[in-house]
């Protein structure tokens, strides 16, 4: 159950999110839309000006939401170790909690047009602060002493396929999920 009503222009975003994932941003139009929600196309724009405007509230929105766990996370003063457990729990938490949203995060973003250079900034400045706590756990001997890119990439490219899974399963635990992942990848497979 929702905490909040949904207001109208939420309800179209949600909607639109769910779409863009099933169909791909460019396939669905805001007739698509309107029809997927039982209106007129017309009465969409009293809400929302365009496909793009969408496009950019669910992208800009969740890496917004990233930044600023990141920032918080940077600036906690935890081990390198744990930092990385408090990323790893930020994407758990942002993917279960919005997956389709994070499908047009990771497979429409070069669909926005004026906010593609903000959008950029947005995720570089991550991708660095992710970077910067991975060669402190490196320099601190917190972590093995391999390429601090290669790391990220490969964390990253679990973590941002999420949405993809986590769908799947019909009784996942978060928590337990979080716990599982932080051990998968900070401390490997070996026995």
């Amino acid at each position: 159950m929702k905490n909040k009503i949904e207001s109208r222009k939420e309800e179209i975003i949600r909607v639109a999110a769910k779409l863009f994932k099933e169909k791909g941003y460019s396939a669905v139009t805001m007739r698509d839309i309107a029809k997927t929600m039982g209106i007129k196309a017309a009465s969409l724009y009293n809400h929302i000006n365009s496909k793009q405007d969408i496009l950019k509230a669910i992208i800009i929105s969740l890496a917004e939401k990233f930044t600023a766990g990141m920032l918080e996370i940077k600036g906690s003063g935890e081990s390198c170790i744990n930092k990385l457990k408090a990323i790893i729990k930020l994407h758990v938490t942002l993917s279960s909690q919005n997956i389709y949203g994070m499908a047009s995060l990771n497979n429409d973003w070069m669909h926005l047009e004026e906010q593609m250079p903000y959008y950029i900034k947005l995720r570089s400045e991550y991708e660095d602060d992710f970077k910067n706590i991975l060669e402190h756990g490196i320099g601190e001997g917190e972590l093995i002493n391999v390429k601090p890119d290669v790391m990220m990439f490969s964390i990253l490219t679990t973590l941002r396929s999420l949405y993809l899974w986590i769908p799947k399963k019909e009784d996942i635990d978060l928590n337990d999920l979080t716990e599982n992942l932080s051990q998968i990848l900070l401390d490997g497979i070996n026995k």
